[in-house]
């Protein structure tokens, strides 16, 4: 696949995750956690199923290979997105997004120790600590915490440690020859993943999703219907792709923006002001995502950054 395409993907994934934060806050004026969760693996399901109807693409078959699903429904999808959803009844869905961003760093770590040929290269360290550096300076560290709730914070931590473990498992079985050999594409993947997570889902229903849902309104639908087709059905396709082309560390760096789309949503929808820190630590955070696929060409011709 060309790179111009993936990178055109990645952008894509970054603003629909950028906007998840947003949307299951404004899902959860009227439902539960896990209703939020339900109803974007259910809507995601429903989008990728229509993919797979009009481009005729095949539906995994192996138990094998749904045995894998399963492990990354529950690490990229059920678990993460539960965390998540009770965390931002307690905190910002700004402040969820910040956290978000501790994702890469969880993923290269994981990487390296599990998936054989992610090492930490140079380029990959210097990348990740310059878009490190950028979330930090958007989010401004001498306030960012203020008013925070503990318990919710980390359970946007333990949501980030359940998806660094899903990029490596990604990347460690379902993007070489094994998979590529079944005919199992990125569209294929990702509706087996999310399908069994909303089957998941559903069988938890009567426990976790049983609260009457008072409230309900077009905003609350359409916010639900975007979190299920973009933030959660087509984005993984897309996220599949990336992990296949970059691997799994690089994939994940797309957290990295999404501080940054919940900065711009804040600045041109809720009217919030622009703080000097905030453009600048965009773009460290592009600056870091460039060095990570060594394309600071300046730096590498000087020496600073190089491959091994």
């Amino acid at each position: 696949m060309r790179t111009r395409n993936i990178a055109g993907q990645f952008v894509l994934l970054a603003l629909a995750w950028g906007t998840s934060f947003l949307f299951i806050k404004i899902g959860l004026r009227a439902l539960s956690p896990a209703q939020v969760v339900l109803a974007r693996l259910v809507f995601g399901a429903l989008a990728l199923g229509t993919l797979l109807l009009v481009t005729r693409r095949p539906v995994p078959r192996e138990p094998r290979v749904w045995a894998h699903l399963t492990v990354v429904a529950l690490l990229l999808c059920v678990l993460p997105f539960l965390l998540f959803s009770v965390a931002e009844q307690r905190i910002s869905s700004g402040l969820a997004s910040i956290l978000n961003a501790t994702t890469p760093l969880l993923a290269l770590a994981f990487a390296a120790a599990f998936v054989r040929g992610e090492r930490i290269t140079r380029d990959r360290g210097i990348g990740l600590g310059l878009g490190f550096a950028g979330v930090l300076t958007i989010i401004g560290p001498w306030h960012a915490f203020e008013g925070g709730d503990l318990l919710a914070e980390l359970a946007c931590l333990g949501a980030t440690t359940c998806y660094g473990l899903a990029f490596a498992y990604l990347r460690h079985f379902f993007a070489g020859r094994s998979v590529a050999g079944r005919g199992m594409d990125a569209a294929s993947l990702a509706f087996g993943q999310v399908l069994t997570g909303a089957v998941l889902m559903l069988l938890v229903t009567p426990w976790l999703a049983s609260t009457p849902i008072t409230g309900l309104d077009p905003v609350v639908v359409l916010s639900m219907l975007a979190l299920g087709a973009f933030g959660t059905g087509f984005a993984y396709v897309w996220n599949n792709n990336i992990v296949a082309a970059w691997g799994a560390a690089n994939a994940a760096a797309v957290t990295y923006l999404s501080p940054v789309v919940g900065v711009l949503l804040g600045v041109l929808l809720l009217d919030e002001p622009l703080n000097w820190n905030q453009p600048l630590g965009a773009v460290l955070v592009v600056l870091g995502i460039l060095a990570a696929h060594g394309r600071l060409r300046l730096l590498r011709g000087s020496g600073f950054l190089r491959s091994r």
